[in-house]
């Protein structure tokens, strides 16, 4: 797909409800393409609206190893609501023995460069081997999140991994997301009543103040403009 046809679509799905665009999208790709979910609030706003138009579409979450117990336990009660299989990704764990015996069991505190090892072996590599077998992905992303996201589209290609990316609530807000959780029941983390917007793992997330960037909790000792961590590099 060239710029102009992902100019069109994004001028044809920008302003439509997200399940518009996700219809077409599991029509166009079937089962090349899935939604990633680290299992996050507006994941979870995906899964729900996927599982309602095609019940056995492909979602896939990355186990780094480092998750919080409640995350483990979403991933179990988000299974059994929707009889679905979540994917499961996990990292290579000879590249995680080297990392930890050379640099230390947490060594994402020492430099960003440290933490960017981490996260290319806990996430970028078993991400790049779910991206082998797919042409298209889906992920949460909203252009409120963080200053790394604001110009995001509902319709991207992704130069790094080389497939379209599709981010259907590019445009939604975050009472938009909680407004749709509510209305539908959508099973979400419990660790989001208690400070936490964004989780990703445990030692790399905090709860954050009101009046705190949503993504203020994620890799808190670094400066905003480095919190990403592969997956959404621009």
């Amino acid at each position: 797909m060239d710029q102009k046809q992902i100019a069109e679509l994004n001028e044809k799905f920008t302003s439509k409800d997200p399940t518009e665009l996700l219809t077409w999208i599991l029509n166009e790709y079937g089962n090349k393409v899935a939604l990633s979910s680290s299992m996050g609030a507006e994941d979870q706003v995906l899964t729900d609206m996927v599982l309602k138009i095609k019940p056995d579409a492909r979602i896939f979450t990355l186990d780094t190893g480092r998750l919080f117990p409640e995350t483990y336990d979403l991933i179990d009660r988000t299974n059994k609501k929707y009889n679905t299989r979540i994917e499961v990704m996990f990292p290579d764990y000879k590249q995680v023995e080297e990392m930890v015996n050379s640099k230390g069991i947490n060594l994402f505190y020492d430099s960003v460069e440290n933490r960017k090892l981490c996260c290319g072996i806990r996430k970028i590599e078993p991400l790049k081997r779910m991206f082998s077998t797919l042409d298209a992905w889906i992920c949460g992303l909203r252009a409120g999140q963080a200053i790394t996201r604001q110009n995001i589209h509902v319709v991207e290609w992704d130069d790094n991994n080389g497939l379209l990316k599709f981010n259907p609530l590019a445009a939604w807000s975050e009472s938009d997301v909680w407004d749709y959780i509510k209305e539908h029941k959508v099973p979400y983390n419990p660790l989001h009543d208690k400070g936490y917007p964004s989780i990703g793992c445990l030692p790399c997330t905090r709860a954050i103040e009101s009046w705190e960037d949503v993504r203020a909790g994620r890799w808190w000792w670094e400066n905003p403009e480095s919190k990403e961590c592969g997956l959404h590099k621009r």
